[in-house]
């Protein structure tokens, strides 16, 4: 029974596994018949196998489709009696390239391949033909990808928040002309107006920040900053340019307060933690005082806005320990009480105020691309007053007071007023070849005001700028505000050479504020600006805009209207009018108005047109703004056709007007350094030049070979003879390429008639170009005035050209620092690491050299140019050169994260004397807790005109002491060597005998034993000596010694002590502190105290002493209005003890299941044994 049973089952497994079978295998025989099947339709008889008429297919590749290599795998299919023909863009394709053949003998079909068949770039037609009985052609079209043409730039994210801690993902593709992504690797550079890129930069040697393209693809991180904007960012591969648009939005952070309320009881004049000024003053008035001092920050979202603010009612937010008070509270190296602070750490100013109060209150509207919503109290600049299509109303200033900015749809409406405006001034100076020091016409600037661009412009025609360039202070130069001078990082060439060959001369502009005691000075703003787009590379928009400024007996005014219309992406249209009144220091009030028009963009396919209309009065000012000539008009046109490939056709028509008034040539030291708004008017001009030119550009073979005629009329109707010139010149150019990155070019001027034009002489230029990297020439220039008023002159030029941009940059963050010793910046303003020339990695090198035989104070348009250290005002026009020679190398190594190094000589000597250069400087780490800082520079005036004044020399060094495992001790060490540091034109009045020299020395030093004990001492040491004259010498020693030993007695009660001692020839102060102080709450300290303090003033006010008890009661801010400030704990998370229970729950699960199968089989063994028994 069992055994058959056992097999019955086995039988009905077996049926099963044969209906599985049947259902996966044969799913049809599960349906259920219900009714008798319908018959099946006759078979059709199987056709005989025969012949089909000559027909192919072409299998692989499939049409369009688009291959990565320029070699391709074809499949062909078709008849057997068929011969076959394939063409790859109609060449026959070698019949020995076929590689495997197959032949259905049911279908009769033959599937034959060839391998490696060669395509080219781009489109290519692949034709094949099979020729039979009936000839059949199949024809498709593929593409391969090529070089690549254009890049493709977006970003992940359209808008990040601007809390310095967010990244954007920035995308880019490389494309070939036919718009497929190429597969080609290459090295892609990327800049963005603000931000940091994050990650490794591929060529570190080079300017910008680099990324690898790899098969036409890459990617980069870039972190924003602190302040919400719209950023543009740029990709460039060789020629290749993308850009594209990322918004930095306001960022609504958690809410945070911290401040202190301070009140202290005791005898006026004897608060040792205050001023040193105000320590024992001179009065003897040490009668009883309670003070109460404040200071708040505070910011956070309130709904959609994010609130921002400070406020200290004893003091300037600005104000340093130095009572030195400064717009937007930032320093250069120089000014660093230590060079080196032994960390990497950087310091952001949010609440700039020259003043006790900073607010703003900030969101970003959700408009595209627009400019945040906000109005602010604090320091502020001007940008919205200076856009692309503003030059005469343009206004680039630094200011303090309020500002305003809103935006209602595509209307943006901005407005600012300042309260504490002092006198503005305008210096241009014409570079000498060198970096300084250049002397500004005024002392005591207002620190923090200054903004210092680089212009260029025709040597022959002054009024038109062709470029300006604005620098950042550290980066690019040193101020000092005392002197008045400028030290830039690089040497500044006087001259350069455009595409065309026209001589550019090099204009240092530099706006500022200056102390001018006047304290009724004001400034306020508005504009009105309709956006009527906002696309990258086509914003368009029409804005119109009024300023007002009081100076007291001076007052100015400037109002007008301007427009920017994109036409396409490839043209646009300017338009702006202005008009101005002020009172200058010749005349009460002088007023004109200015007028321009700017249109260019492609008109037709290949043809390329241009014209532009400039007019400003004799009266029309605005020293804020671009420079120009006052009394000028300009008008012309230019049209560019490309006829083929090779050829280019090229005219134009420029004339331009000079009707205002040149400026008076000054002689003697009085005139040249004396400090004035505008130039002294000299002489009326009354001229006109019509200039047209037409010419061709052809290609031959790989040299381009240009030539132009050039017919100019002048007429000079101030001149004795009524002076009219007409000239005709012939200008012949060849550029020729001796390698892949050397070019050669020569270039001739000569005068075909026989009258010579009065400005424009002959010429010869020879040139060499060469390409070091990319982004980086060398270039060498050679020019020869063989004719006119520059006869017999001369100008050698050798530079490094670079695409570096001369201001703050992304390029530059992050590059030059030494990780835990020093930031960026410092290792900037310090080292100066802007060298352009990769000799080696790590080691860069900068030349330049630049010969001029011969001065050049010619005449021109606009009058007669002569030797001045600075012009004021608009009238850089009367600025020349001198002759002379200027030479400059310089190395910088950085390829040791834990060493950098640069070191720059410069020399310049011409008539009115020399100018020698020298900067090196060091920064390391000496061991993972040691960081050091050596800094020497010298140099003289760069003026022309000045001379005799002594060199000016400094050493710095820094040593610094943090242990990154243990910081109980820290220690700080200065040196300082000064040499004539305030030396200024007016000290040559004095006499060759003045000088200056002085040496410093400063150690601070922090221990902590453990949390209880804390001591801290200072010492520094200063001795100066004065050359009055030959025989009369000044020497002063001051020292300054500081002690503080503090002792917790636990955690809520402290004692501390400290003293002081200041010292020099006749003078000598000493203060004493104790102070005991209990804590009732963690924000609330209650202090009590003695002081004293003792001064000896031999020379004038004699000795005085002060002392006494004193209260005090501290009481730290961290929670306003309601909570305002207060980080809340967050609440337990459920989640995570969710988590634990359930894991909990399933181990008790797991162990009582196992408990249960455990009990089980102890069940079913005893079971059995049971049984057996």
């Amino acid at each position: 029974m069992k055994r058959l049973r056992y097999v019955n089952v086995l039988n009905l497994k077996l049926m099963g596994v044969v209906a599985g079978a049947s259902l996966v295998f044969c799913p049809v025989i599960v349906k259920a018949q219900t009714s008798p099947p319908p018959p099946l339709p006759p078979s059709p008889p199987l056709p005989l196998p025969s012949s089909p008429l000559s027909s192919i297919k072409i299998l692989t590749p499939t049409p369009d489709a688009v291959i990565d290599v320029p070699a391709t795998t074809i499949v062909l299919q078709f008849s057997v009696d068929a011969t076959v023909e394939l063409r790859v863009n109609g060449e026959i394709v070698d019949p020995s390239l076929v590689g495997r053949t197959e032949t259905d003998p049911t279908t009769n079909l033959v599937t034959q391949t060839w391998y490696g068949i060669s395509l080219k770039e781009g489109r290519n037609t692949i034709t094949a033909t099979a020729l039979g009985a009936q000839d059949s052609t199949a024809t498709i079209e593929v593409q391969v990808k090529g070089a690549p043409t254009q890049i493709k730039l977006d970003t992940v994210e359209s808008r990040i928040p601007a809390d310095g801690r967010s990244t954007a993902t920035i995308r880019g593709r490389l494309l070939d002309a036919n718009g497929n992504l190429s597969n080609r690797d290459a090295v892609v550079t990327l800049v963005s107006t603000v931000g940091e890129f994050i990650g490794a930069d591929s060529k570190p040697d080079q300017p910008g920040f680099q990324v690898q393209a790899r098969g036409g693809e890459f990617t980069a991180k870039l972190k924003s900053g602190l302040k919400a904007q719209t950023v543009q960012i740029v990709a460039k591969a060789g020629e290749l340019e993308a850009y594209t648009q990322l918004q930095f939005e306001t960022a609504l952070r958690p809410s945070i307060a911290t401040g202190v309320v301070d009140v202290r009881l005791g005898a006026r004049g004897t608060d040792y933690y205050g001023r040193f000024r105000d320590f024992l003053p001179p009065g003897k008035d040490n009668s009883t005082q309670l003070n109460v001092r404040s200071a708040v920050f505070a910011t956070g979202a309130i709904g959609e806005w994010l609130f921002t603010g400070a406020y200290n009612s004893d003091r300037a937010l600005n104000e340093d320990c130095n009572c030195d008070n400064r717009l937007f509270r930032s320093y250069q190296f120089s000014e660093q009480a230590y060079p080196v602070y032994g960390d990497s750490s950087q310091v952001e100013v949010l609440t700039p105020s020259i003043d006790s109060v900073y607010v703003r209150l900030e969101r970003s509207p959700r408009i595209p691309k627009a400019s945040p919503d906000y109005a602010m109290w604090g320091d502020y600049n001007t940008e919205e007053f200076a856009r692309s299509s503003q030059q005469f109303t343009a206004t680039t200033r630094q200011l303090h007071g309020f500002k305003a900015n809103y935006n209602i749809g595509n209307l943006q409406v901005t407005g600012f007023y300042g309260n504490n405006v002092e006198g503005f001034q305008r210096d241009t100076l014409p570079p000498d070849g060198t970096s300084g020091y250049y002397f500004l016409s005024r002392r005591l600037l207002v620190p923090g005001s200054e903004n210092v661009f680089i212009e260029l412009e025709e040597l022959n025609r002054p009024g038109t700028v062709l470029e300006r360039k604005q620098l950042s202070r550290g980066p690019d130069y040193e101020i000092d505000y005392d002197r008045g001078t400028l030290l830039f990082r690089q040497p500044v060439l006087r001259t350069d050479v455009d595409n065309t060959g026209q001589v550019l001369v090099r204009r240092i502009v530099a706006t500022y504020q200056y102390d001018s005691q006047n304290s009724k000075s004001n400034i306020y703003a508005g504009r009105l600006q309709y956006n009527l787009s906002r696309e990258i590379n086509r914003e368009s928009w029409v804005g119109t805009s009024y300023i007002r400024e009081n100076q007291g007996s001076r007052n100015f005014e400037l109002y007008g209207a301007d427009a920017q219309i994109s036409l396409g992406s490839k043209g646009k249209l300017i338009a702006e009018y202005a008009r101005s009144s002020n009172d200058t220091d010749i005349a009460s009030e002088v007023s004109g108005s200015a007028a321009r028009v700017e249109a260019q963009g492609q008109i037709t396919r290949g043809l390329f047109g241009r014209a532009y209309y400039r007019f400003a009065d004799a009266g029309f000012a605005n020293n804020a703004t671009t420079s120009f000539v006052p009394g000028q008009t300009r008008y012309g046109a230019q049209l560019t056709s490309q006829v083929s490939q090779s050829t280019n056709l090229r005219v134009q028509y420029d004339h331009e007007d000079n009707f205002g008034i040149a400026p008076q040539p000054l002689d003697t030291f009085e005139e040249l350094f004396s400090p004035r708004t505008d130039a002294i008017p000299g002489s009326k001009v009354d001229n006109s030049l019509t200039t047209i030119s037409a010419g061709i550009q052809q290609r031959i073979g790989k040299a381009t070979v240009d030539m132009d005629w050039l017919h100019r009329d002048r007429k000079d109707r101030m001149a004795a003879d009524n002076q009219n010139t007409k000239s005709d010149q012939l200008r012949s150019r060849l550029t020729l390429p001796l390698a892949k990155n050397l070019t050669f070019l020569a270039q001739n001027e000569l005068t075909l008639s026989s009258d010579t034009d009065t400005v424009y002489p002959d010429r010869t230029i020879l040139g060499l170009n060469w390409a070091v990297t990319p982004g980086v020439n060398v270039s060498l220039t050679q020019q020869f005035y063989t004719r006119g008023q520059f006869e017999d002159n001369s100008i050698t030029n050798l530079s490094i050209n670079g695409e570096h941009k001369l201001g703050k940059d992304t390029t530059l963050t992050g590059r030059y620092s030494i990780l835990g010793g020093a930031n960026e910046v410092t290792m900037q303003g310090a080292i100066g690491l802007n060298h352009l020339w990769t000799i080696s990695p790590g080691l860069r090198l900068n030349l330049a050299y630049e010969h001029v035989f011969g001065d050049f104070f010619g005449r021109n348009g606009a009058g007669v140019q002569y030797a001045q250290p600075f012009a004021v005002g608009q009238s850089a026009s009367a600025l020349g050169l001198l002759s002379g020679d200027s030479y400059s190398v310089g190395l910088e190594y950085t390829d040791n994260p834990k060493f950098q190094a640069s070191a720059r000589y410069e020399h310049r000597t011409s008539s009115s004397g020399s100018n020698t250069v020298i900067s090196a400087a060091a920064a390391g780490k000496l061991s993972p807790a040691l960081t050091a800082l050596l800094r020497y520079q010298q140099a003289n005036s760069a003026n022309q005109k000045l001379v005799g004044l002594g060199d000016t020399a400094n050493l710095r060094l820094g040593l610094a002491y943090r242990d990154p495992n243990n910081d109980k001790f820290n220690a700080l060490l200065r040196y300082e060597y000064r040499k004539n540091p305030s030396t200024i034109p007016d000290s040559i009045l004095l006499g060759s005998g003045t000088g200056a020299e002085d040496h410093t020395f400063a150690a601070e030093a922090i221990y902590a034993p453990n949390w209880r004990w804390e001591f801290y001492g200072k010492y520094a040491l200063r001795n100066s000596t004065s050359y009055l004259a030959q025989d009369l010498i000044g020497t002063t020693t001051t020292n300054l010694a500081q002690v503080r030993a503090t002792y917790r007695l636990g955690y809520s009660m402290d004692l501390v002590g400290e003293t002081r001692w200041i010292h020099q020839n006749g003078y000598t102060e000493t203060g004493f502190v104790i102070e005991t102080g209990y804590y009732l709450t963690p924000n609330l300290r209650l202090s009590a105290g003695y002081v004293f303090g003792n001064i000896d003033d031999r020379d004038f006010s004699g000795t005085r002493s002060a002392g006494g008890p004193y209260l005090g009661l501290t009481l730290k801010l961290n929670e306003l209005f309601d909570g305002f400030g207060l980080q809340k704990v967050p609440p337990p998370q459920d989640k995570e003890s969710t988590v634990q229970t359930v894991v909990n729950k399933l181990k008790q699960a797991k162990a009582g299941t196992m408990q249960t199968v455990a009990d089980k089989l102890k069940k079913a063994k005893a079971e059995m044994v049971g049984r057996k028994i």
